[in-house]
């Protein structure tokens, strides 16, 4: 029987090599393309489930409140005591708690220098949690000792090469103070798959002894910079866990001014492990995760494509019906029954789909590390690793097959024989309806695919040329250290004699970083000294702050360097925490008592509104004050003419200055633009694909239109020959295709326009969905769809009329 199809299928094959070809590359370029984006979601799904307990592991988040319930930070981290009480206090049902605590450090070994982003402190319980195995050393042991360190292996190669490196010693440096740390341990890499990577786990006590012991740090429930893990025992309830949780906070952590008990203000989520990376997108995150989002748009892409690829096939298939409607015939009177017919056509379809699966995994392949290097991950096509991969290519093409094949089989296998072989068999107007609402559905897709693309263009231009209300062009941001802070004003004067140097200035926060920090804040309203409900986020800064990001000041005046009282009792509010605090205008604010912390004293000036943050978020309360502590950053203001030697005179300063320390630095354009970044990849992504969409359509509407030209040569013959002129008979056979893009386009405005105002959404500050995308995609659809039908309709036209009255 099988023997039978393939012989079929082949005679098929050689009748009609340009109908199954462009159905093979139809098929193939749509599963190719779905396999990618199917790679892709596989690998965003399993992130953090390797670990053995992943079902169990649970991270702590904390939010807190405004008055009215509205949250006003929700952080990824929490402070210190947590994880311990919540362990002590919830014995029975959680086996384990692990803090974590991210530093950017340098790290020495002899002549080489590195700065390290991956590095953490870690209570020596992490690797009862994490199933990061060791390869050498004692996980139990390794962080327990006051210098203990574990580091990856990668690490382990790069600062001791082939020799072990359990035993040797390395300097870290955070700021400036050294730490020596000796390798206790070293671990596996940490899988890609991770919502965090860690190079470097460093044992706890340094940190204890930096908040001052361990009773101090226990205390500290305003530090909020440790990653917390809780392990779970087995058959725990976490939604009975986490309805017990507002009451631990009001067993340790005291009512607030107003008498309300601490819960009301702040609280603690657990978070399952496996949903962090999809799911949470805090305030603070050790690393950026992604979307549960992406994930749906980019297997709706695949699953689209796939759909537009079996339409192709569907139509093709229906439209030649005729060519083989006497083999059906004929099949039937020797006594060949329906379901036999539908097997055989459903075969010579799943036959085809196998064909176009090998193609498909060759593209795959070839495209398989542009595609990787472009999303950033390690995505691989291994199926001696992954063999449930080839079950899901088996049901690929199942599914392919089916869906490809199931109507053309239906509909090829119901021809009567009687008809056909008398030749008054007809195909009915119902299923040249269906026909018409795929190609209707093909163009549907391609539409809003265009839409999406232009929209996702539009917003990143928005967002990258939106004034942001200061200048952030050519800044350059450098780590700032004891011994600069302790100089400032002398390395400040030095850095302005170069001429390409315009500006200096000190912050703990720099413009393109998050608003984490914040105080109670009391203010006077209405001649009363009230607390203010609403957080206000602190930036501390120097007197040239200001000036050097070009800010504008609406009131009042900026920070005076001459005026000693500014850098114990000055505050400059922005125009939000004007609102916020019930002030009429920024005038009525200036020289108003205000309190922040525990600092008292009086607001000088009000700054317009900026973007601190990127467009996703809305702008917040600020206020400004020049700091005791807490500076973090220097920004220097340049000049864009010699930009290369500026930074290299910076580089010379900065290796006068802290030789051993590597000159790193970042620019606040480049930093904000990093932010979108996600957007970035998804314009990419619906752009590749949209036009993949769009080459499928087209392969579908080119062999519809060759065939639909088949059938009516004698009668393009016939009209030339009464006088019809070429323009006249390509209209004729490309109007009833482009009234199916139009209604194409007609049903794609509402889903599109539903679907990226949802995507829009995710912006504070967004473009509109304007009726020109739609007019243009409309148009691109057309145009493409017009030059496709109009390629067949000319060469039809344009046929001898007696070579036209040959054809059988």
């Amino acid at each position: 029987m099988l023997h039978n199809y393939l012989k079929i299928f082949i005679r098929n094959l050689k009748k009609n090599p340009a109908y199954i070809l462009i159905n093979i590359l139809g098929l193939s370029v749509g599963m190719a393309a779905s396999i990618l984006i199917f790679l892709f979601v596989q690998h965003e799904l399993s992130y953090d489930k390797y670990h053995e307990h992943s079902d169990r592991i649970y991270r702590v988040s904390r939010a807190w409140f405004n008055p009215d319930g509205e949250t006003n930070l929700h952080l990824g981290h929490a402070a210190p005591p947590f994880g311990p009480l919540l362990k002590s206090d919830f014995e029975g049902q959680i086996q384990e708690a692990v803090r974590l605590m991210n530093v950017n450090v340098v790290v020495k070994d002899g002549a080489k220098v590195f700065e390290e982003n991956r590095f953490f402190f870690s209570d020596p319980e992490v690797f009862n949690v994490f199933s990061w195995p060791l390869l050498e050393g004692d996980a139990e042991t390794a962080l327990t000792f006051p210098d203990g360190m574990v580091i990856s292996k990668t690490m382990a190669e790069k600062y001791f090469g082939t020799q072990d490196a359990v035993g040797k010693s390395l300097e870290v440096m955070i700021g400036s103070q050294a730490i020596n740390m000796q390798v206790r341990g070293v671990m596996k890499d940490i899988p890609d798959n991770s919502h965090f990577k860690a190079d470097f786990l460093a044992s706890m006590e340094p940190v204890v002894a930096f908040y001052g012991g361990y009773e101090s740090m226990m205390s500290n429930f305003g530090s909020n910079n440790f990653g917390t893990y809780l392990l779970l025992e087995q058959g725990v309830d976490v939604k009975d866990l986490e309805a017990q949780i507002p009451d631990f906070i009001d067993r340790h952590l005291p009512k607030s001014s107003q008498g309300f008990s601490a819960s009301m203000g702040t609280k603690l989520f657990l978070w399952p492990l496996t949903d962090i990376h999809l799911h949470s997108n805090l305030d603070s995150e050790i690393e950026p995760n992604s979307s549960i989002e992406y994930v749906y748009i980019y297997s709706a892409i695949a699953i689209f494509i796939l759909l537009i690829a079996c339409i192709n096939f569907m139509n093709l298939a229906t439209a030649r019906s005729a060519k083989r409607a006497l083999e059906v015939g004929l099949r039937k009177v020797l006594g060949a029954d329906r379901q036999l017919l539908v097997r055989q056509f459903m075969a010579e379809t799943i036959l085809m789909s196998l064909i176009a699966l090998v193609a498909a995994l060759l593209l795959a392949y070839i495209f398989l590390p542009t595609f990787s290097n472009f999303t950033g991950k390690l995505l691989s096509l291994d199926f001696f690793r992954h063999p449930e991969y080839l079950l899901g290519l088996l049901v690929l093409v199942v599914v392919v097959g089916l869906l490809a094949g199931s109507y053309p089989s239906l509909f090829l296998s119901g021809f009567q024989p009687v008809k056909v072989l008398k030749g008054t068999y007809k195909i009915g107007s119902i299923h040249e309806k269906l026909r018409s609402f795929l190609v209707v559905g093909q163009f549907a897709i391609s539409v809003i695919l265009i839409v999406a693309v232009m929209v996702v263009l539009n917003q990143l231009d928005f967002m990258k040329n939106k004034d942001l209300g200061f200048d952030k062009d050519e800044i350059v941001v450098l780590p700032a250290y004891d011994e600069l802070i302790g100089n400032y004003e002398m390395m400040r004067d030095r850095l302005l004699q170069q001429q390409g140097i315009e500006n200096v200035a000190l912050g703990s926060r720099i413009p393109s970083g998050r608003l984490l920090d914040a105080q109670g804040a009391q203010a006077e309203v209405n001649g009363e000294l009230l607390p203010i409900e609403v957080r206000i986020s602190d930036i501390h800064v120097s007197h040239t702050f200001m000036e050097t990001f070009g800010m504008e000041m609406v009131a009042g005046r900026d920070f005076d360097y001459n005026l000693a009282s500014d850098s114990t009792e000055a505050f400059i509010l922005n125009e939000s925490a004007i609102r916020a605090i019930g002030w009429s205008s920024a005038e009525e604010a200036v020289n108003k008592p205000f309190q922040y912390g525990i600092r008292r004293g009086y607001v000088t000036g009000v700054v317009k509104d900026f973007h601190f943050e990127s467009l996703h978020q809305p702008i917040s309360p600020m206020v400004f004050l020049i700091p005791t502590d807490r500076i973090n950053e220097v920004a220097i203001k340049i000049k864009g003419e010699n930009k290369d030697a500026t930074l290299a005179f910076l580089q010379e300063e900065w290796v006068a200055m802290k030789p051993d320390f590597p000159f790193n630095y970042y620019l606040v354009s480049d930093r904000f633009e990093q932010q979108y970044e996600a957007e970035e990849k998804v314009g990419a992504i619906f752009g590749f694909f949209a036009g993949l969409a769009i080459l499928i359509s087209v392969l579908g509407l080119f062999g519809l239109a060759a065939y639909a030209t088949e059938q009516r040569t004698k009668e393009i013959g016939i009209r030339k020959v009464m006088g019809a002129s070429i323009w006249s008979i390509v209209s004729l056979l490309g109007k009833d295709f482009l009234k199916l893009v139009f209604f194409g386009f007609l049903l794609a405005i509402p889903i599109a326009w539903y679907g990226m105002n949802g995507w829009l959404d995710n912006f504070a500050y967004s473009v509109t969905v304007s009726w020109v995308v739609f007019l243009i995609a409309g148009f691109t659809a057309t145009l493409i769809a017009a030059l496709t039908v109009s390629s067949q309709s000319i060469r039809a036209a344009m046929i001898n009329p007696v070579d036209a009255f040959k054809v059988e």
